[in-house]
């Protein structure tokens, strides 16, 4: 029967594609189907919504049964309280009962955390954790990128928070000199260590845009002061968002992922910055980097459906 088959089903709804997996099964992680669709977010919602439809009628055509569940990695989240989508880069998402009307769509439960909680669980479960960290309880999951965001898994479960924003350390307060965040408030972690935000703190103290990854080349050279400025912004910030997380969790292991996280001197003067301002005399914690890369929100979407107990 369809209903006592071992395979995890999984979504990573992105920005730009809607991709998709069915995984053998917890501990025989092989893939049985895996393929993406466009998002096409342009056309609304309701296609966006159809676009995941179509997906999941391929994974069962594929899979020969529809499963009673599946887990899906979103960029954003859904409000506890009122049911309704919220915090999404993908704004036509926002303010939308989404997974009510997915499970009125295709006619099974769905599970939803956002793809920061995606990216930690799929490293818990599959990735640099289980390799490397196989005792470990409490994992926090950053992902630098376009943005900041973070999640939590706590025995190989998602933690969401009563409001659906547990692990969202992008929006902590930092430092004013980060300006106004579309999320309203003002100095923001993402306003300034993301690489947006890295990129325009250059552009305004030197006139000249540039990509992260050449003012990161020219500050190695130190042939450029700005660059060097801006990669030693991001060190010392770097340090001071993230002790934040420490001194509240003290996880067994951070992980980071995102385009940021893989300037290697973040693994050095960053963890400088980050034992200066950690409440204790060493930092302990292990900051690591990401085994699975892309795959982690897929991967972590399917773990969803599992009911693991702490």
């Amino acid at each position: 029967m369809a209903d006592k088959r071992n395979e995890l089903w999984g979504i990573d709804l992105g920005g730009t594609k809607v991709e998709g997996i069915i995984l053998k099964s917890p501990v025989n992680t092989d893939s049985i189907f895996r393929d993406r669709v466009p998002t096409e977010a342009q056309q609304g919602y309701e296609h966006v919504l159809y676009q995941i439809k179509k997906l999941v009628d391929m994974m069962e055509s594929k899979a020969g049964y529809r499963p009673d569940k599946i887990g899906i990695g979103t960029p954003g989240t859904m409000d506890p309280h009122t049911g309704l989508f919220k915090n999404s880069n993908s704004t036509v998402l926002n303010f939308k009962p989404l997974r009510q009307d997915l499970e009125n769509l295709l006619g099974m439960q769905v599970l939803t955390a956002n793809d920061a909680n995606c990216f930690a669980l799929a490293e818990t479960r599959l990735g640099v954790v289980k390799e490397k960290f196989p005792q470990a309880e409490v994992v926090f999951g950053v992902i630098m990128g376009t943005g900041c965001g973070g999640g939590i898994v706590v025995n190989n479960k998602v933690i969401n928070g009563l409001q659906g924003i547990a692990g969202e350390w992008g929006h902590n307060f930092l430092d004013e000199s980060g300006g106004n965040c579309y999320c309203g408030k003002v100095g923001c972690v993402e306003n300034i260590i993301a690489g947006p935000a890295l990129e325009r703190y250059y552009n305004e103290q030197s006139g000249q845009p540039l990509k992260l990854k050449e003012i990161y080349a020219r500050a190695q050279e130190k042939s450029d002061p700005v660059a060097v400025k801006t990669i030693y912004r991001l060190h010392e910030m770097f340090g001071k968002a993230l002790s934040v997380v420490i001194n509240i969790l003290d996880p067994d292991v951070i992980v980071i992922g995102g385009g940021v996280g893989n300037i290697p001197s973040l693994y050095t003067e960053g963890i400088s910055y980050l034992k200066q301002h950690v409440f204790n005399d060493r930092l302990d914690t292990p900051v690591v980097k990401p085994l699975l890369g892309d795959s982690s929100g897929v991967f972590g979407a399917a773990f969803l459906t599992e009911n693991l107990k702490p």
